[in-house]
């Protein structure tokens, strides 16, 4: 006869952590539904020129290339990019946004930005890009 071989209990294994539940929300705003998320018209804009607005501190002029037009974008980046820095970048553009004036110039839409608070200061603001060259217009899903 054979001795049996005492059994090794086995360790217990580490539990992996229990799924978030679906209803939590992150912090911010409050959640929309997809048809509003549908709504937006986001397209790659290619900025052709960049000036200073001359009545504003904070505010850039933009000409934005969108494929089948192109339209000015005022956004308020002086305090991160100078004018050039922004020329020949594809930026992410709201393209449906309302038209709306701004220290006496009209924008006709909006770009979209990162931002890292400070509390309640924008402590740095980068434009949203594509890492790859994309033809102006084309849609951002």
């Amino acid at each position: 006869m054979s001795d049996p071989t005492p059994e090794i209990p086995a360790e217990p294994q580490p539990q992996p952590p229990a799924p978030a539940p679906v209803d939590e929300k992150p912090a911010g705003k409050p959640m929309i539904q997809y048809d509003d998320f549908c709504k937006l018209d986001l397209r790659v804009g290619k900025v052709l020129e960049a000036i200073a607005h001359p009545n504003a501190d904070k505010l850039l002029v933009l000409k934005v290339d969108l494929g089948a037009e192109q339209r000015q974008v005022i956004a308020g980046m002086r305090a991160w990019y100078s004018p050039e820095d922004l020329v020949g970048k594809n930026i992410v553009v709201v393209a449906n946004l309302a038209p709306r004036k701004m220290r006496g110039m009209e924008s006709q839409g909006m770009l979209l930005a990162a931002s890292k608070m400070d509390g309640e200061t924008y402590e740095d603001v980068v434009v949203l890009t594509t890492d790859r060259d994309v033809p102006p217009g084309s849609p951002v899903s």
